[in-house]
């Protein structure tokens, strides 16, 4: 009997230790690169689902996120300078200023092993191009005439007239090179497949997108093993998820969810000045917002450095409408803006007839533009002029602020090129007005600036150019800049090597966990 219970504890004990050998073989088969008890996993949160994952019909930031650990440009922006270099192009020359030859890196695969090559770029970017593709952001390479394969490595595009942001187009995660063979079989807005460094696993609509680590990447293989991009709509649970630990990453941070992030001891915060711009916006086709004098009073009448204030450290005050991190930008136009000066204002008004106007402010109820807009209208009463705000949701404000039923109102861009000329054509050149120039500023000085910053090759020229088409804008008071973007992030301290550029875009290939 005793020698039956010694058996019987003998196998009990072996099982615990075996059990416990393999718990500690499933933990270490979890990791890489990182810790051994941490798993190469990583979820991200977003308030907002994908509408796509094709790079050539979608134009949605939430989109994008996706799209960017997927696929890759035949060119990017090196986080730290700025500065535009090859990625899935080796070298590019321009024997004319309508012609580029560029040279593309050999031996890449596309996650369903075919080849990248000048084939595949060439169907990208006509595929891109075509009016029956209908692509949401076509204009980044509508100056093109002709792509063409001159060897198997190498592609010469042609453009209409110089287009000097050329680069700063084919940089742009809409210019992704996508699989031919993959489109043609079936529909990438579902089933992606780029040449990234993850690769497609699943998609739950509404609820969650699943990659996994591509180990045939033509660089070495990324360090995490799955990445999840979880769907959360309201951002308060977003940060409980994210001190709790079932997510590790969130961005696009606000002023109001600031103080609560800093007090979590798991949390890291990441702040970097960005390319993103808000502004106040006049309508430029009624009285009195077309009168210069009337858009200085208003100016003059703005505390700016209050509501940068109240952006706490989210946001750059600036005067100039090309910001510091976007090509273009001269720290010279600072002086040429319209600093707070209330006394100067209400000189304005009453020497122009203006004290005691009224006007119609429109803003929507979303982001930061309803605080624009309160804070605004505080000051501006201040100094005589009555303004009554009107909101709205998104979609509808888009549409009333296209109509131009507004005095001023409230918009933001981007600048996803980082380049000055797709930050001053879409948003003040009069080709525009009614569409993307909501305000529907025009001057035909500042029109030839910008024609030429665009059709320019020479970097170095373009710049100047750009110079002069912000400084002549900054003076005429096209827009009163309210603040320059910080782009944001907030991730688990187990979360390491993680990069975001000032355009606010940020890769996954070399975060791993520890």
């Amino acid at each position: 009997m005793k020698r039956k219970r010694y058996l019987t504890s003998l196998v009990a004990a072996f099982l615990i230790i075996s059990l416990a050998l393999a718990g500690c073989s499933s933990n270490a088969g979890n990791s890489s690169s990182g810790g051994d008890d941490v798993p190469q996993e990583l979820t991200y949160a977003s308030t907002t689902k994908a509408v796509g994952l094709s790079p050539i019909e979608t134009n949605d930031s939430v989109s994008s996120r996706v799209i960017e650990q997927i696929y890759e440009t035949l060119f990017v922006r090196d986080p730290k300078t700025m500065e535009i270099v090859p990625k899935l192009a080796k070298s590019y020359e321009t024997p004319d200023s309508k012609t580029w030859v560029i040279k593309l890196k050999e031996g890449i695969k596309f996650h369903d092993g075919t080849d990248f090559n000048a084939e595949a770029v060439k169907y990208t970017f006509d595929k891109f191009r075509d009016p029956e593709t209908a692509a949401p952001r076509a204009s980044l390479l509508e100056p093109i005439e002709s792509v063409e394969v001159k060897d198997q490595y190498t592609v010469v595009i042609k453009t209409k007239e110089p287009y000097g942001p050329m680069l700063a187009a084919l940089s742009h995660t809409n210019a992704s090179i996508v699989s031919p063979t993959a489109d043609k079989k079936g529909s990438l807005n579902k089933e992606p497949v780029g040449t990234g460094p993850f690769k497609f696993v699943e998609w739950a609509t509404g609820d969650h997108i699943t990659l996994e680590a591509n180990q045939e990447y033509w660089k070495d293989a990324p360090k995490l093993q799955k990445v999840t991009f979880k769907v959360v709509p309201e951002v308060n649970t977003a940060v409980s998820m994210l001190q709790t630990g079932e997510v590790q990453f969130i961005d696009g941070l606000t002023p109001q969810q600031l103080p609560r992030l800093e007090k979590l001891k798991n949390v890291e915060i990441m702040k970097e000045e960005g390319t993103p711009v808000s502004y106040l916006g006049f309508n430029m086709k009624k009285e009195p917002t077309s009168d210069l004098k009337f858009r200085q009073a208003v100016a003059h009448a703005i505390n700016r450095e209050a509501y940068v204030k109240k952006l706490k450290g989210l946001g750059v005050q600036s005067n100039s409408i090309i910001g510091p991190k976007v090509f273009g930008y001269d720290k010279a136009a600072e002086k040429l803006g319209y600093n707070y000066d209330p006394e100067k204002s209400k000189q304005l008004l009453k020497e122009n007839g203006y004290e005691g106007t009224t006007l119609k402010i429109l803003a929507a109820n979303t982001g930061n533009y309803m605080m624009m807009a309160e804070i605004v209208q505080a000051q501006l009463k201040k100094v005589g002029i009555n303004a009554q705000i009107e909101s709205m949701e998104w979609g509808t404000f888009l549409d009333v602020s296209k109509k131009g039923d507004f005095d001023i109102t409230f918009l933001g861009w981007t600048n996803s090129t980082a380049d000055g000329s797709e930050l001053l054509y879409p948003n003040l050149h009069s080709d525009n007005a009614g569409s993307s120039n909501r305000t529907q500023y025009s001057s035909p000085e500042f029109d030839k600036l910008v024609d030429e910053s665009r059709t320019i090759v020479d970097q170095e020229k373009r710049k100047q150019k750009l110079m002069e088409a912000n400084e002549l804008a900054v003076k005429d008071a096209a827009w009163v800049v309210m603040n320059h973007g910080v782009v944001t992030a907030a991730y688990d301290k187990s979360v390491k090597g993680l990069e975001m550029d000032p355009t606010g875009q940020w890769s996954l290939y070399n975060v791993h966990r520890e």
